[in-house]
């Protein structure tokens, strides 16, 4: 803690040093030029460590010091020196003979074999219900399973591997300054798959281009060709035959019938049995568990959930005896051609359509506007220990009605010690047929896997401009090198280094679009977010900020609701200060904060309780400096253990005596009291961490005060797109375009349909969304309103 305060302190000099030298962004070359650095210390910090509790032997085992000395390497940089010629003809032709040289494993047809399996022969010869002896003949249903294998995949082509190789590194040689890869993880991954298990790498979805862009990475690396789980709905006919050629899985649509349909249970028999072929003989495999860009739902995919149900499966039956998976992240400067349209991102993605997109991007993008690119490779670990220890970790779960309804209409004011269950993906195809103790099994490995992607993320230069833009930073240059120092002291990595005015340049030219430079006096330039989209935009890529500082956001709105009762918000920081908080009091509202923020935003582990992580978030904020113990008068300061006298229950017992155990001692815990830090720093740091959480805290809030305005019963997608056009009329009359976004208005109704406060019946035409009896006074919203506002710092 020492080490991280000296560091704070050297910071806030410099960064104030660069505010006296430059106001906001200084043209002149007699200026100190600072390198921005991302490491603190000798070596940058490793993230992606697996999970301790879960995995502890994986954590130990295929984890080493020595990767941590390796560089990055430029994935599409390929010279001379990468291939095994050298001349001037081999300089013009390094691409063409860099992909002839890849190592591409024979892949064989394995249709006989997953013909012949049996889960395919049972259904077959009509020993599973719903199976062929209760329909068509057996010589029809070889035929259909053909047909169904054909759906789902086809033999890898070598050479279309390679002229696609080929093509697309010209492609991202165009659009990319670099892609890199940290040669350490990747290494990482070598050392896992000298076990004989199969990879599975798990990843998010923040482009349309990861799904092509992370086969060619791994394949210039050497893992071999990675079959891509890819989602149906987005490509057309054409262009799932060809990604079938490179490698491709879909889906088929058969698999998603009901689980009493014989075209149903014959298509899940074949993709199970396919999948374990792909295992059995050791291919990797990559699953996003994120739904794609631009779609408007739950932030976990139901597909990937499907995919990876299919492999939790095949090691349960002990078809492979374990599978390697791999957490796997791809962080982009700006997100090329991202759609935020849901019509859009769901249409069928032609081939043709899909060249056009290729060639808009290049004249879009251009030379002045390509992007840096990350690919991040958590620690791998072991699925069959994942799913040996994570089931002693499940407790009782509560749904967010009976956690939060009693307290929210002041009926209660015990916070229930239970978890929240909260899912929003739906069970769909093969996941469907597995147990509910499975299926359990099968999410909570989701969110765990997500989070680990998620922390091993590296956070680009865009994202910490947009914050300081969004949150109206006037110093850019000082506060650009704090708030990077500052998110390499919490143990996360940045996708950037060098000279800060250049890194400052070239972030700027890629938000161009949503701000203005505007030029004033002695060479200064004044940077503003355009007001409406641009400011929209700016809040989506603060929002990869948010990860960063998420503990300390939760404790600071926490503690901006437990003032709100006690000093007015506009009152000065010193009024503040004077307030004592209990810790008790504190652990309340972080618990309360807790279940009014979507599972989607927090991506908390499963494997820890939210007690837990109350004192986590406690902890944070007394290491940033905004929490300071308060010694009560006449008692014993928290520090001294000198004078605690030896108890009984501090004596040595056996290891299987429970009946003393650490929550004996919680009355004590209750007596500490904290007070807010009275440092200079401290109020600008408190509102910034307020800050990261505004935009859905202030969605949530005005969908509340829309409950009485709008006109339900309603479909869900109706009601979605009344709120959504209620949110871009207030951000155009009280400018909170942050909050003017369709996933924000999604998440605030999934949020009251499991708040209680709107209900989902049958319709004519469908489910229906009702105002609920509880919340349909003007009291009971505004007593709604008043609960999620006391946690927004205005």
């Amino acid at each position: 803690m020492n080490t991280m305060a000296e560091a704070r302190l050297q910071n806030q000099q410099r960064s104030s040093q660069d505010g006296r030298e430059t106001s906001l962004w200084s043209s002149g070359f007699g200026m100190k030029l600072e390198a921005v650095t991302p490491f603190l210390g000798k070596y940058r910090p490793f993230v992606g460590r697996c999970c301790q509790t879960c995995t502890p032997k994986s954590w130990e085992s295929l984890f080493h010091r020595s990767i941590m000395d390796l560089g990055f390497c430029n994935v599409i940089l390929v010279k001379e020196d990468n291939t095994r010629f050298r001349g001037w003809l081999v300089r013009r032709l390094c691409y063409f003979l860099w992909s002839l040289e890849q190592h591409i494993p024979p892949c064989q047809d394995a249709s006989q074999k997953i013909m012949e399996s049996t889960g395919v022969q049972n259904v077959i010869s009509g020993r599973v219900p719903g199976g062929a002896g209760e329909g068509p003949v057996p010589s029809h249903v070889k035929k259909e399973v053909q047909r169904i294998l054909g759906h789902i995949q086809a033999p890898p082509s070598p050479f279309l591997l390679r002229l696609f190789s080929w093509a697309l590194l010209r492609f991202l040689n165009c659009l990319f300054l670099n892609v890199q890869l940290y040669r350490g993880q990747m290494k990482m991954v070598h050392k896992a798959a000298q076990a004989g298990s199969p990879l599975v790498f798990l990843s998010t979805h923040k482009s349309v281009l990861d799904g092509i862009l992370l086969p060619f990475v791994l394949l210039s690396q050497g893992v071999g060709v990675l079959r891509v789980a890819w989602d149906p709905r987005t490509c057309s006919p054409i262009l799932r035959a060809l990604l079938k050629k490179l490698g491709g899985l879909f889906l088929p649509p058969e698999a998603n019938l009901s689980l009493d349909s014989p075209e149903g249970v014959l298509a899940r028999a074949v993709v199970h049995a396919t999948v374990e072929q792909l295992l059995a003989s050791r291919q990797p495999l990559l699953i996003f568990l994120e739904e794609p860009p631009g779609v408007r739902g739950p932030r976990l995919s139901a597909l990937g959930l499907s995919w990876l149900g299919l492999v939790v499966q095949a090691v349960q039956a002990g078809i492979v005896p374990d599978a390697l998976l791999v957490p796997v992240a791809v962080t982009y400067d700006l997100v090329p051609e991202a759609p935020h349209d849901a019509c859009h991102a769901l249409a069928p993605l032609g081939l043709w359509t899909g060249l056009l997109a290729v060639l808009r991007s290049l004249r879009r993008w251009g030379c002045s506007r390509r992007v840096c690119v990350r690919v991040h490779l958590a620690q791998p670990f072991s699925l069959q220990e994942y799913t040996i220890n994570a089931r002693s970790c499940w407790g009782s779960r509560q749904t967010l009605e009976q956690l939060l309804q009693p307290i929210v209409l002041g009926h209660c004011t015990v916070v229930p010690d239970t978890e929240k269950e909260q899912e929003w993906t739906p069970v769909t195809g093969p996941l469907l047929a597995l147990r509910q103790e499975d299926q359990l099994l099968v999410r909570r490995l989701s969110w765990h896997v997500l989070n680990a992607s998620v922390v091993s993320s590296a956070v680009m230069s865009t994202a910490i401009m947009a914050t300081l833009l969004l949150f109206k930073h006037q110093k850019l240059l000082g506060e650009f090198s704090w708030l990077t120092e500052e998110t390499l002291l919490r143990g996360f990595d940045v996708g950037f280094s060098g000279q800060l005015r250049c890194l400052l340049r070239h972030t700027l030219s890629l938000l161009r679009p949503h701000v203005a430079l505007l030029r004033i006096q002695q060479g200064d330039l004044l940077v503003v977010p355009r007001p409406g989209p641009g400011l929209t935009s700016l809040a989506r890529l603060s929002a990869e900020l948010l990860p960063t500082f998420l503990s300390e956001a939760v404790g600071a709105c926490a503690v901006r609701g437990l003032l709100a009762g006690r000093v007015p918000p506009e009152g000065p920081w010193e009024l503040q200060g004077i307030e004592l908080l209990s810790q008790k009091e504190l652990y309340c509202q972080i618990l309360l904060l807790l279940h009014l923020l979507p599972q989607d935003l927090l991506l908390l582990q499963p494997c820890q309780s939210s007690y837990c992580y109350c004192q986590e978030v406690l902890d944070r904020l007394i290491q940033c400096g905004l929490l300071v113990a308060e010694e009560t008068p006449g008692s014993q300061p928290a520090c001294d253990t000198g004078r605690q006298r030896l108890s009984a229950k501090l004596l040595w017992k056996l290891s299987g005596d429970f009946t003393d155990s650490d929550s004996d001692d919680f009355e004590e815990a209750e007596g500490r009291y904290f007070r807010l830090s009275q440092q200079s720093r401290c109020p600008d740091f408190f509102l910034f961490l307020c800050r990261l959480l505004s935009p859905v805290l202030k969605a949530f809030a005005q969908a509340a005060a829309f409950l009485h305005r709008g006109q339900l019963p309603d479909t869900e997608s109706g009601y979605t797109e009344q709120l959504f056009q209620f949110l871009q009329a207030t951000a155009q009359e009280e400018g909170l375009f942050e909050c003017a976004d369709p996933n924000l208005a999604i998440s605030a109704i999934w949020t009251f349909r499991d708040l209680g406060v709107l209900q989902q019946m049958p319709g004519p035409t469908g489910p229906m969304l009702h105002l609920s009896q509880a919340f349909a006074s003007r009291e009971s919203q505004e007593k709604l309103g008043q609960f999620i506002r006391q946690f927004i710092c205005s």
